[in-house]
C-alpha cells in the first residue's frame, strides 16, 4: 500500500502513526496473509485487543457523558455503542473498506463492504492506535470516529427511556405506525408463568421474546426490535 493512501487514512483518523507497521497490520485481513508472505501478520489479534480497548473506552465515555445513568443504563448503552452494526457504520464513515488488504477470493466476494469484516477492521484499527500511542490517543480516535457520530446520527442508540418508549420514539421520528405487542404463548403454572410476546410493526413480525410477566416479555421484545432496526439502518449505504 502506498504511503499516500496511509496518510489519507491517518488524516481521517486524526492520528499519525509513529510506527506504521501497526496501521498496515490492522488493515491486513487473514485472506491476504494466506496468499502472501507466510510471515506476514493479519489483524485478528489486533481485533481481539481492540474489542477490549473499545469496551473500556465506551464505558469511560458514557460515565463521563451521562453522570446520572444507572449501571443498567450504562451497560445497555455500551452494548449498543460498540455492537457490530455501530462499528461497521464507523468503518464506513472512514471509508475503511478501500484501504483493506484482502485476498483475491475475499475481494471477489465483496469483502470491502461486508459489515462483519468492516467491524473487525475497525476494532483492529483502535488496537493499532492504542499500541502505537497509548490509551489517550485511542480514546480520541474512538470518540471522533465512533462515539460522537453515533450520538449525533442515532440518538436512539443511547436512549434513557425504557425500550418500549425508545422504540416508539424511533418509529415516531420516522413517521411510522406504533408497534403492536401480542402475547403468542403462555406456559407454566399460574404462580410461575412464562409469557412469549411478539412485536409487530406495520403488520410485520420484528421480534419475539419471553419473560416472567407480560411487561417483562414486552420490554425484551422491544429491545430486540430496536436493536434490529438500529442495526438495519446503520447498514444502509
Amino acid at each position: 500500500m502506498r504511503d499516500s493512501e496511509l496518510e489519507t487514512l491517518e488524516a481521517r483518523l486524526g492520528h499519525r502513526f509513529a510506527s506504521r507497521q501497526w496501521l498496515e497490520r490492522a488493515l491486513t485481513h487473514r485472506s491476504h496473509s494466506a496468499e502472501a508472505d507466510a510471515a506476514q501478520q493479519d489483524n485478528e489479534r489486533l481485533e481481539f485487543l481492540g474489542d477490549a480497548v473499545l469496551t473500556l473506552l465506551a464505558s469511560e465515555f458514557l460515565i463521563d457523558r451521562f453522570p446520572d445513568w444507572t449501571e443498567g443504563q450504562l451497560s445497555k448503552g455500551r452494548a449498543r455503542l460498540v455492537n457490530a452494526a455501530s462499528l461497521a457504520a464507523a468503518a464506513r464513515r472512514l471509508e475503511l473498506g478501500r484501504f483493506l488488504r484482502l485476498g483475491r477470493g475475499e475481494e471477489k466476494t465483496g469483502g470491502r463492504e461486508k459489515p462483519t469484516l468492516l467491524a473487525d477492521a475497525f476494532e483492529a484499527l483502535i488496537a493499532a492506535v492504542y499500541l502505537d500511542a497509548g490509551l489517550a490517543a485511542a480514546a480520541e480516535v474512538a470518540r471522533r470516529a465512533l462515539f460522537e457520530p453515533a450520538l449525533h446520527e442515532q440518538p436512539e442508540l443511547l436512549s434513557r427511556s425504557d425500550d418500549k418508549s425508545a422504540l416508539q420514539e424511533w418509529l415516531q421520528a420516522r413517521g411510522r405506525a406504533p408497534a403492536e405487542y401480542c402475547v403468542v404463548a403462555e406456559s407454566g403454572p399460574d404462580h410461575c408463568k412464562t409469557f412469549t410476546v411478539e412485536v409487530r410493526i406495520e403488520g410485520e413480525s420484528v421480534a419475539v421474546a419471553r419473560g416472567g410477566s407480560k411487561k417483562e416479555a414486552e420490554l425484551a421484545a422491544a429491545q430486540q426490535a430496536l436493536d434490529r432496526l438500529l442495526g438495519s439502518e446503520e447498514r444502509k449505504p
